[in-house]
């Protein structure tokens, strides 16, 4: 009995209706119902009752339920005893934003010094990804720029608020007579730069969803260039005169090719770290968390140390 298919259970369960709960286990909805009907043959009984578009549990489902949260916490509860023998662990971590590539750039070797012993993995991902991969328990912990905490529940806590600025290049005629940093507001941008080619993010990527918001507040459609969220290549497009951004103050480098201005209404997203649902905590594993939410407090640098930082991530 694979444990996977066990959480599929538990999450009809928990949803009551299968098209949520394929949502959420980012599975097709016809699949996970041959799932479900190949297993109730096996039984030879149904596990729910099927009625105005909700699914609620069968006697028979009720048990199966409450078995499966028990082999769930025994498979959890193995993998942890077996994880603390010796202090030796695996943490598997998720990270969609440059902004977590430069703390696991800094916490690691600190870390490794305490325990060198435990193995460390990481997944770079987009945000998608991510989810699915906490979902699927395939990572212990993600580190994430989102506009919410919805998506992930009680899991995810806010490490800090990151600005976003609107980039351009140091040689359009606005940078001449705005040095960076200077505040520009909608009426601004749309002013100066409605005819710019603009580079966007993908749909589903943070920035994405913040540029769209901005634009939707403005009444603005922009001229979209290119749609990337290798925000290497967008900075070198900028530099190259190739269009204009929106990009994250922790990937706002190349200031000597870029400019780049706050806008008004300001534009933030959340730096987040989201642990898995059912990971249970070592020693080790606690030190290094506390690492994860102990970095914004003692590392408050302005633009966050991005002058020094350009490992090429997604935004």
């Amino acid at each position: 009995m694979d444990v996977k298919y066990l959480n599929y259970i538990l999450a009809i369960a928990g949803r009551r209706n299968m098209t949520k709960a394929a949502e959420d286990l980012f599975v097709s909805q016809s699949s996970l119902s041959q799932y479900l009907s190949r297993l109730e043959q096996e039984l030879d009984t149904p596990l729910f009752n099927r009625s105005k578009g909700e699914l609620t549990l069968t006697p028979a489902g009720e048990l199966y339920v409450e078995a499966a949260k028990q082999v769930v916490k025994i498979q959890k509860e193995l993998y942890q005893n077996i994880a603390n023998l010796n202090r030796r662990g695996h943490i598997s971590i998720g990270v969609t934003s440059n902004f977590g590539l430069r703390m696991l750039a800094e916490i690691i070797p600190r870390f490794k010094e305490q325990f060198p012993t435990v193995d460390i993995e990481i997944s770079e991902t987009s945000l998608p990804g991510l989810k699915k991969l906490l979902l699927d328990e395939t990572i212990h912990v993600g580190l994430a720029a989102e506009v919410s905490t919805a998506p992930f529940g009680g899991m995810a806590q806010v490490l800090r608020e990151e600005e976003v600025f609107f980039a351009i290049p140091r040689t359009h005629p606005y940078a001449a007579e705005h040095p960076s940093g200077t505040l520009l507001t909608a009426e601004d941008l749309i002013r100066n730069f409605s005819g710019e080619n603009f580079l966007l993010s993908k749909k589903g990527a943070s920035l994405r969803m913040l540029s769209d918001q901005f634009f939707e507040t403005c009444g603005f459609t922009p001229d979209v260039f290119c749609e990337t969220n290798n925000i290497t290549a967008t900075r070198r497009m900028i530099a190259q005169s190739a269009g204009v951004a929106f990009i994250a103050e922790s990937c706002s480098v190349e200031r000597d090719k870029i400019a780049y201005y706050p806008l008004a209404p300001s534009l933030f997203r959340l730096n987040l770290v989201i642990r898995q649902k059912n990971w249970t905590l070592n020693e080790p594993e606690q030190l290094f968390m506390e690492y994860l939410l102990d970095y914004f407090k003692t590392n408050t640098e302005q633009p966050y140390l991005a002058e020094n930082y350009t490992v090429s991530q997604e935004p």
